[in-house]
């Protein structure tokens, strides 16, 4: 009786609004992260213990849920060459303590953890992100190779029945084929089993840990855990990265496609599989998407429908539990929403295939997997299906046809409120399906930009290029080497003048060039290179290539070294010249030229060598270059520098710039601007005001000379002079100047005249 005035009050009352829907979008970005050698996805390395402890662990579930744990104890006792993971799995129980959640949980939290401090260590939740990813990549994978393994391993044991048909031989071979048989259902469990233990280790740890590190609130398994279509603005990308971790505590993350039909029934709902199917989830998805736009609009957008489909709370907005508090106006719009829920679906005729998806459940223990779940669920609604089933129950004489009685008349029994929550429920079950659904597919495209190494080869070069992430055990951790990352490099190169001339001149004297060059340049530049951090890049006839990484935590002097390396270079062929102009040899004559670059260098492997990849090294090959005309016009003027650069007044302003400088290096040091930058920070650069003899830069334009020290050693130091000057633009068929530009370019003085003027001025300030 008090339901007919309130409902009646309701008529009487302005409609209530439309619940405000939340969208949510599952997504996943890594953000900060260097790609890894093929440029395509981020290589990661996985700590080697828990490698193997995953191995031994997924392979003993299989074995576990397979059913061979009895079969394999026959197996011959595993090779001592075998790896210690496999002897662990194989080795029969009384050898061995049988690797279970009480040894593998913790390890896997452990490496967790590891990662997560080491985005909180380097402030980039990312970090985190990839290592989840990686380890879910790699378990993923591992599943299907160890059933091929554990596969394998039967095979080889049955090969010892052969030709026997009696006995153990018969059985064995029923297990096997049973095995093979049930490989979707043995996967099934395995990571079942897998995703249980992270779940464990997520609520009981992880998430906590996170909170304490990044704040948020956390994963919810129902519906946080995404990226909310609606947020605010100002969410950061941590907060973004955080709503990201739903995508990992996912029921259906270990499965191949998120369509199992055991899975859906225990835990979501069971569609239908084939295509006479009227339940099919791509059927169903429409349905919802027009009850949607019935309540909503047409307008609606179905990427609109879809983020609110992966809320499920937003479906208990719309129609409840099924049980509707009716004396509420609230409660009252709900049960109308549900009532028309639940005629869609009986005019779509997919309600009877509702209610006996749930009632398909409990027969599922006791008739599966000798009857496939689906026929289960048609034999509830269907006569001739049921007539079917009934047979095959029948043909299994172990089994009773009464629970499949019972479930048939259940179904038939559903009607009136029954049926309404029935609907109510199954709403609730499909939000939640769509919503892991979606997060599935999030994930296993998230997957492809990850490569787990497994190869050292790949590991090795993507490590020296600085792109390999190793995600280790805290132990592992101390025992690797330390490993300083490289923060930017310098590259010097040394280029011989008229190689090809000389090497001409030494063959028509009947000398050897190989022993000349060797002797004069190449043995007295490797005897410097421990002195001052070098290592050789590349040797070629006529140059030398050397680089000096700068490491963190060592001192940043890698320009300033440089600079004196190229010195000692240029005095040390000045030294061996004199020895040849006394012998009426011919002499050597060298350009260097020195670059920075403000990142790591990159490598590529040519067998066991390592091939350096850098814009320092074409950079450095053009300081260190001598235009030919401008030696002739240059060299008997040139004063006591030994770097000019011009630029061309031909050059058109669509040319590059570089491409328009004539330069001129001819027993001198240049470098690039942002080592120049860079030497200032490194030591102190004093301006210098010294007389030295007239040169073309002295009288055709302005210069600049600063002085400095550079530490060698604990007790050398080295003195510099560094030369700023202006470009001057000119016509290149005279070299007349025609203007200046804004362009600068810096060279390291090396002429024995200059520091001669230097120490005469310090002899007369004494």
């Amino acid at each position: 009786m008090p339901r007919l005035p309130i409902f009646r009050l309701g008529k009487q009352q302005e409609k209530l609004p439309l619940p405000e829907l939340v969208g949510a979008a599952p997504s996943i970005a890594l953000e900060g992260l260097a790609v890894g050698v093929d440029n395509l996805r981020h290589d990661v390395s996985l700590s080697p213990r828990f490698v193997d402890a995953a191995r031994a662990q997924v392979m003993h579930l299989i074995i576990r849920y397979g059913e061979l744990e009895g079969l394999l104890a026959a197996e011959a006792k595993p090779q001592s060459l075998a790896p210690e993971w496999l002897r662990a799995a194989a080795a029969p129980k009384a050898d061995r303590t049988t690797p279970d959640k009480s040894d593998w949980k913790p390890l896997l939290a452990e490496l967790h953890l590891a990662a997560l401090n080491r985005a909180k260590k380097e402030e980039n939740i990312s970090l985190d992100l990839l290592a989840r990813l990686a380890i879910t990549k790699f378990l993923r994978l591992e599943m299907q190779v160890q059933f091929a393994q554990v596969l394998e391993r039967c095979r080889v044991l049955l090969k010892n029945y052969e030709g026997i048909r009696h006995g153990k031989a018969v059985e064995y071979r029923e297990r096997v084929a049973g095995f093979q048989v049930r490989k979707k259902i043995i996967l099934r469990k395995t990571g079942q089993d897998l995703f249980e233990t992270i779940r464990e280790i997520e609520k009981e740890t992880l998430a906590r840990t996170r909170r304490s590190f990044f704040g948020g609130s956390g994963v919810s398994e129902t519906g946080a855990g995404d990226t909310a279509a609606n947020a605010d603005k100002s969410t950061t990308a941590v907060s973004a990265a955080l709503s990201t971790y739903g995508l990992f505590v996912n029921r259906l993350a270990f499965s191949e496609d998120g369509r199992d039909d055991y899975l859906c029934a225990e835990h979501y709902v069971m569609l239908g599989n084939w295509e006479r199917d009227s339940d099919r989830y791509p059927r169903l998805q429409d349905i919802v998407w027009n009850f949607m736009r019935s309540l909503y609009g047409e307008e609606i957008k179905s990427e609109t429908i879809d983020s609110w489909l992966c809320v499920p709370e937003n479906v208990r907005a719309l129609v409840g539990t099924g049980t509707p508090d009716e004396s509420t106006p609230e409660g009252l719009a709900q049960e109308d929403r549900l009532a028309k829920w639940v005629r869609l679906l009986e005019d779509e005729q997919v309600i009877e295939c509702v209610i006996a998806s749930y009632h398909t459940v409990p027969l599922l223990s006791e008739y599966a997997p000798r009857i496939n779940p689906q026929q289960l669920k048609n034999a509830l609604i269907s006569r001739p299906e049921c007539d079917r089933v009934e047979r095959l129950i029948q043909e299994h004489g172990k089994l009773s046809p009464n629970s499949l009685y019972a479930a048939v008349a259940k179904v038939a029994a559903c009607r009136g409120a029954e049926r309404a929550k029935t609907a109510a429920r199954f709403l609730q079950d499909f939000s939640l399906y769509h919503r892991d659904l979606r997060r599935l597919e999030t994930l296993v495209s998230a997957l492809d930009s990850v490569n787990v190494v497994t190869t050292e080869k790949v590991r090795e070069l993507s490590r020296v290029n600085g792109t390999l992430y190793e995600f280790l055990l805290p132990d592992e951790q101390q025992q690797q080497p330390e490993q300083d990352r490289v923060l930017r490099h310098v590259v010097l190169k040394a280029d011989v003048r008229d190689s090809t001339r000389l090497t001409r001149t030494l063959t028509e004297k009947g000398l050897n060039p190989a022993s000349y060059f060797s002797l004069n340049f190449y043995d007295p530049v490797n005897k410097l290179l421990g002195k001052y951090g070098a290592e050789k890049v590349f040797l070629e006839g006529d140059a030398i290539i050397l680089a000096i990484l700068e490491r963190s935590g060592e001192p940043e002097l890698a320009v300033s070294r440089a600079c004196v390396l190229a010195r000692e270079m240029i005095e040390i062929v000045r030294g061996y010249n004199e020895l040849m102009r006394r012998s009426q040899m011919p002499e050597l004559e060298l350009g260097v030229g020195i670059t920075l670059q403000e990142s790591a260098p990159l490598y590529l492997m040519d067998g066991e060598r390592q091939i350096m990849i850098s814009e320092a090294l074409n950079e450095s090959d053009r300081l260190s270059a001598c235009n030919k005309r401008a030696r002739k016009v240059m060299e008997p003027q040139a004063g006591p520098f030994h770097v000019y650069a011009f630029q061309s007044s031909d050059a058109g302003e669509s040319v590059n710039p570089e491409d328009s400088v004539i330069s001129y290096n001819l027993g001198g040091i240049r470098m690039n601007e942002a080592a120049f930058r860079k030497l200032e920070q490194e030591i102190s650069l004093v301006p210098l005001a010294v007389k030295l003899p007239p040169s073309v830069s002295a009288e055709k334009g302005e210069y600049k000379l600063s002085i400095g020290t550079v530490p060698v050693d604990r007790d050398i130091f080295r003195k510099i002079v560094v030369r700023e000057s202006r470009m001057p633009r000119i016509n290149p068929e005279d070299f007349s100047v025609l203007g200046w530009t804004d362009r600068t370019y810096y060279e390291i003085c090396t002429d024995p005249g200059v520091y001669a003027a230097l120490e005469k001025r310090k002899a007369a300030a004494r």
